[in-house]
């Protein structure tokens, strides 16, 4: 366990350096979510309606926070595809190192990045009008759902990133938009049709977004779904499964990259 935790933290700042020294890479990542929030907040805003009144922007953002969450699985899937591609992870899988520590070492360096990015989205938010209405400690309990979500989904990019080449890993985003619109993260589901209405009800990333509304007082909450009426359970439980079973997955993978 202790050379678990040592070499997971090598791992990280390994990763963490890489992406300090690549401004281009650290801007693009930065200035996307605030690009999408002034696009679709303040351009389109206007012309959209939240299901049972309110405002859009309060509406919005913590969609685009879910959003930017579910966005790092392409970072991840491309970065852990291109080690693998140089023969990185070969040389971390000869060297006297945890098996673990190496893809635990990955999963840190997201979330720190996935922080950074929540962090500038929310003063972009409140910069337009965005708040939160459930008190300071609600507020960290949503943005913490957002990160126990975006620690499960880094296994699930590992565990691919371990599988594709880089080529095929740059097209995950062919797949990771339409799962983060087919959510309650820009519409209600409510105002859906029946069939796409259920897909975003029972979307993972509709439960974080829609426990995380809860949590801050903004407008969206509600259904009568059972999905919807659980939220905060579903917030919970579906990072859980995916952890559960993309971590094995990812460290067998790992162990058997040769195979």
């Amino acid at each position: 366990m202790r050379y678990a935790v040592i070499d997971s933290w090598v791992v990280a700042r390994r990763d963490l350096i890489h992406w300090l020294r690549e401004p281009v890479r650290v801007f693009a990542n930065l200035a996307y979510p605030i690009i999408s929030v002034l696009i679709f907040g303040l351009v389109f805003g206007s012309a959209m309606n939240v299901f049972g009144g309110g405002d859009y922007i309060e509406f919005l953002l913590p969609g685009m926070f879910g959003q930017t969450i579910a966005f790092g699985v392409g970072s991840t899937l491309l970065m852990v595809s291109m080690d693998a591609e140089r023969g990185v992870t070969d040389r971390f899988r000869a060297s006297p190192m945890s098996q673990t520590g190496v893809v635990a070492g990955r999963s840190i360096a997201d979330l720190v990045n996935s922080s950074l990015e929540l962090l500038v989205l929310a003063l972009c938010g409140l910069a337009i009008g965005w708040s939160w209405h459930g008190g300071l400690p609600n507020a960290l309990l949503a943005f913490a759902l957002f990160l126990w979500l975006r620690f499960a989904l880094v296994w699930v990019g590992i565990y691919l990133g371990l599988l594709v080449k880089p080529a095929a890993a740059q097209a995950s985003w062919m797949f990771l938009f339409p799962l983060t619109m087919f959510a309650n993260t820009f519409v209600s589901p409510e105002l859906m049709p029946g069939w796409l209405r259920a897909v975003s009800e029972w979307n993972p990333l509709s439960s974080t977004v829609a426990a995380a509304r809860e949590l801050f007082g903004n407008p969206g909450v509600g259904g009568d779904s059972w999905a919807a009426q659980h939220s905060l359970l579903l917030a919970v439980l579906w990072p859980a499964v995916f952890v559960a079973v993309f971590w094995p997955l990812s460290v067998l993978r790992y162990r058997d990259l040769s195979s």
